[in-house]
């Protein structure tokens, strides 16, 4: 069937140019339409569930929020993980869902189980949830500064609020717009005791007036002389002078008493739990672009960018600029740019290799226009699989591009040597013919062995959770690219044979190339057959040697992801004040900036107002852009820069940690763990939680390469408790919710109201002054109002406010300092702590086994356990799938060689390419210093179809030697047959060193490859390079030999046969 459509195309050369310009047209248009992004989306399917309850303390959220719905929510359909965090004042739950569930699905089965927890949760509670993005949303953040120092941070935050955060929302694919650092600007009443206890008039009066006064009505219509008017009632707080008039009842002879008369009205900062810093200089405000769930990240930043740049920036009061901090868009440029310039560098060096080979342009033009095409109409199948062209896809068209014109160049090459027979016969019969035979003659081996480097890499697609996320999009590209090389092999390429292979052909015996292979071959081939044990025993030895270099290998889950930008995220103390944390990211910023490389630093404490960043105030996060590496310091590298920024960077009782934004956020969220390593503490009680944890810091601190270990300190958050005595309460004919209400209010300070100005939303807050409640004494006199019941009785009117007792807190309740929880985190319904492990120089493997053998000394009470987490928990669940993966990679190519050998033995023979492979693998590895990680793993199956592909070819020219002695009747002698081998082997070492030759003319120039992505392709091109090139040396020493060894046997039986056949001739002659 091959052979007919290699007849056919040749012979129909309008319908092949038809088809192949249809498909050059249609990849051009699907590759312009294809999606730029830098990185497949590795993130998990996740749902947040973030629910406030404000000024409530950790310990009360997590009982009355986060444990309740968090164990509801691991009996929903699909669940993988249900995790907990509660803070001050508010809830995140992140349920992570099974790969492959649709996250609309995932959103819309959380929210049935929401009405089922509803009765379980506070009365004013309300669960919300999270924007539908996904944790590699954070696509774009900027920062909002004043040159000209005449607008405050509270101006700035609310500029970012109600002008830019609205516009950007508004940009399709943008699912949230969170605003970070500055001040939101609050009306504070401060009340003074003194002066209410003057007027005799409780706090609880103050707050039920200021909540009274600020609200507009309807009256419905009223028509007046044939006009109709719409009724209000106007009384929105406006501004500051409005609140010091809202009226609180009126005094000694009938004076009113107004806000003004026992409280100051001021405008200052609300309560914060996140900051920002640009480069060292201050704190400013800003914002962080949240891009949605399934959209093309590039293009909303494009938009995102756009929109600010036409509609934002003009709009700002003057001085006011936004300076961008992150922007993925450069990354994404980068590593496409980095991948594009690659695929080129190959594509010539394919070229180059073609030419030097065959000595004859137009031939190399068969090679050269076949590549391009193939390529191109790669992108036709990944526009409708919705694969996105980023670093990992267009790996696979990169690593592909020298076996994607293997069949090309061989078929080409065997033309060449017909035509040659064909001149030196007398050019019998038609050119055309002799080129379309010779293209029959080896097309359907070729199609086979380009098939078996196709199939062979599916196994590829059974990698699941990151590393089949990050894998699969080279995997389809490379099956792609390999598929539709294989079918232009046996369509355009014997079509393009026969337009372009014309003229003289210059003989492989002339050829420079094709003599000094043989010259230096033709010894060491029959140095092979001569000692033939000899040569199979130091193939075994070398084999064996090997183990050596593997057992040295360490392993990592994947290797470090060059972004471009680095993400500096530090572990402080706990229980930091916002002031402390803001004088502490500011020194660190300022530190950074002194570097000579650095070119901006953009640093966040604390959270984001979004849920999908569940960062404690003591949770610091900077991104550091770097300048371009042409103005780096000589023989600075990224490892010598965190090494110097870490240094520059020692601060007590901060422990660093360095890593790059987008795998911050995949780490932090998918495993909870924001190191690559991590150990998770679960159990019953926080105590114990922290005991372990720093038992096991104390453990691992000497493990070798060690940079820092951190075990969370649960319980050192400070609380001031007021402990309420209910008898002392009953007494006064107080309920723990009278007491409870001043507590909030005149201590807390209650946010009561919120004012309506235009676009902006500001809240109002009532409480003491500061030096009422600077100490415990203080606070004891803070004045609880005994009201009677006449005066508590509801009434429309105003009256007079009546005499009233007023009770010191103190009488009320204990109040004392304790230590406590500043956030609690919970997993599979059980508290847990975490310990962060930051290392250098070590591979994830090694590491994590030489730590697990010194924490197994650590005594673990009973009810607790420890998790191995972060970048380790994938290592662990890929190389478990990779047990099944390679063995089935062997079997698929095994089950497609003998399709097409139809030989259990030639099948057997051309898997020895696997092993002989492997010893280059893991020795150019070794010398590389690389980790086993998954993108090695990848490169070995590729490899493995490789092997396949080049023991076909090898064995193709010896059995086409054979059968051509056969034929001819040469074959008589065990002599004859090792002529029959030395003339397959050594007179056709052209096109196999050529098929060798164009491989690594596609590999080598990776490995020299500089940019974002290119640590990943150098891992997946290492083992193939070392692979394919031990492989081709014993294969062309070893596969002779085997072929003798296998082929000889049938000699020894003929032999038999024809002594036994002479005897009895012999025996009838002598009867005569």
């Amino acid at each position: 069937m091959i052979a007919r459509i290699i007849e056919y195309s040749a012979r129909n050369r309008f319908v092949v140019i038809l088809f192949a310009a249809s498909a050059i047209a249609w990849g051009i248009w699907a590759m312009k339409n294809t999606p730029l992004d830098a990185i497949p989306d590795l993130s998990d399917t996740q749902v947040i569930i973030y629910t406030e309850w404000l000024g409530r303390s950790p310990d009360l959220i997590e009982d009355q929020i986060t444990y309740p719905i968090s164990s509801t929510l691991l009996a929903a359909p699909k669940v993988q993980a249900v995790r907990g965090f509660s803070f001050l004042g508010s809830s995140f739950i992140y349920v992570i869902f099974e790969e492959g569930t649709d996250i609309y699905w995932a959103r819309s089965r959380i929210l049935e189980y929401l009405q089922a927890v509803k009765n379980k949760l506070p009365a004013d509670v309300n669960p919300v949830l999270g924007p539908d993005a996904t944790s590699l949303g954070w696509g774009f953040s900027y920062a909002v500064v004043d040159e000209t120092g005449q607008h405050d941070l509270a101006q700035l935050r609310t500029i970012q609020d109600y002008n830019i955060k609205l516009a950007l929302e508004s940009v399709q694919g943008v699912s949230q717009v969170a605003s970070i650092g500055g001040f939101v600007k609050q009306y504070q009443v401060t009340v003074d005791p003194n002066r209410l206890a003057a007027f005799n008039i409780p706090i609880t009066k103050v707050l039920e007036a200021v909540k009274k006064s600020n609200r507009d009505v309807e009256g419905r219509v009223l028509e007046l002389s044939g006009v109709e008017y719409m009724v209000r009632g106007r009384g929105y707080i406006q501004t500051a002078k409005d609140i010091e008039e809202i009226p609180l009842g009126t005094g000694r002879g009938g004076t009113p008493v107004f806000i003004r008369d026992v409280a100051s009205v001021q405008i200052g900062p609300e309560i914060r739990r996140g900051l920002a810093d640009l480069d060292g200089r201050g704190e400013v405000a800003g914002g962080i672009v949240v891009v949605r769930f399934g959209e093309n990240v590039l293009n909303v930043i494009e938009r995102v960018k756009e929109r600010l740049k036409r509609d934002v920036e003009p709009s700002l009061p003057r001085g006011v600029k936004i300076v961008t901090t992150y922007d993925r868009s450069d990354l994404i440029h980068r590593a496409i740019d980095t991948l594009r310039e690659e695929i080129l560098k190959l594509t010539l060096a394919v070229s180059v290799v073609c030419l030097v080979f065959l000595f004859h342009l137009p031939s190399a033009l068969v090679v050269i226009c076949t590549l391009p095409v193939a390529i191109i109409m790669s992108f036709i199948c990944m526009f409708y699989l919705g694969v996105t062209s980023n670093i990992m896809s267009l790996s696979g068209i990169a690593i592909a591009i020298g076996a994607m014109v293997d069949a090309s160049i061989i078929m080409v090459e065997n033309a060449h040597k017909k035509l040659e027979e064909w001149e030196a016969a007398g050019e019998p019969g038609n050119r055309v013919d002799v080129i379309i035979e010779a293209a029959k003659e080896v097309g359907p081996s070729l199609f086979f062995s380009l098939l078996v480097i196709t199939v062979g890499f599916l196994p590829v697609f059974t990698l699941q959770a990151q590393a089949g996320r990050l894998f699969k999009p080279l995997a389809y590209t490379k099956t792609f690219a390999m598929l539709f090389s294989s079918l232009l092999a046996v369509t355009l390429a014997p079509m393009l044979m026969t337009l372009f292979i014309r003229g003289r052909i210059r003989p492989e015996e002339k050829n420079p190339v094709s003599l000094i292979l043989h010259r230096l071959y033709e010894p060491v081939a029959h140095f092979a057959l001569r000692f033939k044990k000899t040569v199979i025993i130091a193939a075994l030895v070398i084999m064996a040697v090997t183990v050596y270099p593997f057992m040295k290998l360490g392993t990592e889950f994947m290797p470090p992801l060059y972004e471009g930008t680095l993400f500096y995220m530090p572990v402080t103390v706990p229980a930091a004040s916002i002031s402390e944390a803001s004088k502490l990211l500011q020194l660190q910023d300022k530190l950074l900036m002194q570097i000579p490389e650095v070119a901006q630093v953009f640093g966040k404490a604390g959270r984001a107002e979004t849920a999908t960043d569940p960062a404690p105030l003591e949770m610091f996060e900077t991104v550091i852009n770097l300048k371009p590496e042409a103005e780096w310091r000589p023989g600075m590298t990224v490892e010598k820069l965190k090494n110097e920024m870490n240094d520059a960077l020692t601060i007590p009782g901060v422990a660093n940690s360095f890593t790059m934004p987008i795998k911050a956020r995949i780490d932090m969220l998918a495993t909870g763990i924001r190191t690559p390593v991590g150990i998770k503490v679960m159990g019953p009680k926080l105590d114990e939680l922290e005991k372990i944890g720093l038992q096991l810091e104390h453990h691992l601190k000497d493990v070798p390469g060690t940079r820092s270990v951190y075990a969370e300190r649960v319980t050192t958050g400070y609380f001031l408790d007021f402990d309420i005595n209910r008898r002392e309460a009953a007494r006064y004919g107080l309920s723990i919710d009278d007491v409870q209400e001043v507590i909030q209010s005149a201590v807390g300070g209650m946010n009561l109201t919120t004012t309506i100005e235009g676009r902006g939303r500001f809240p109002v807050n009532v409480r003491y002054p500061r030096e009422m409640r600077n100490d415990v004494e203080t606070l004891k006199r803070v004045l609880v109002p005994v009201m009677s019941q006449s005066s508590q009785a509801p009434s429309s009117a105003m009256p007079a406010v009546k005499p009233m007792m007023q009770v010191p807190l103190g009488q009320l309740a204990e109040i004392k300092f304790v230590k406590g929880p500043t956030a609690i985190k919970s997993e599979e319904g059980l508290l847990v702590s975490y310990v962060y492990i930051d290392f250098s120089g070590r591979d994830v493997g090694g590491y994590v086994d030489e730590a697990k053998a010194k924490v197994a000394a650590l005594k673990i009470p009973e009810g607790y356990r420890l998790q191995w987490s972060g970048e380790f928990e994938y290592l662990v669940t890929t190389h478990e799938r990779l047990q099944i993966v390679i063995p089935l990679t062997l079997l698929i190519i095994f089950v497609l060689i003998y399709f097409n050998t139809k030989s259990t033995t030639k099948t057997l023979i051309v898997l020895l390419a696997v092993p002989f492979s492997l010893v280059g693998s893991f020795w150019f590895l070794y010398l590389l210093n690389y980790n086993m990680s998954i993108a090695v793993w990848v490169g070995i199956i590729a490899l493995a179809g490789l092997d396949a592909e080049t023991g076909v070819i090898m064995l193709l020219y010896l059995d086409l030697a054979y059968e051509q002695w056969k034929k001819e009747g040469r074959l008589r002698t065990p002599r004859d047959l090792e002529e029959s081998i030395m003339h397959g082997a050594v007179k056709r070492i052209r096109p196999k060193i050529m098929t060798v030759s164009v491989i690594l003319a596609g590999l080598i120039p990776i490995m020299f490859s500089h940019g974002a992505g290119s640590d990943v392709m150098k891992r997946i091109a290492a083992p193939m390079i070392g692979g394919v090139v031990t492989s081709t040396v014993l294969e062309l020493v070893i596969y002779p030999v085997i072929y003798r060894i296998w082929r000889g046997r049938d000699f020894r039986v003929e032999e038999g046969f024809l002594d036994k056949r002479s005897g009895m001739r012999n025996d009838a002659e002598s009867m005569r």
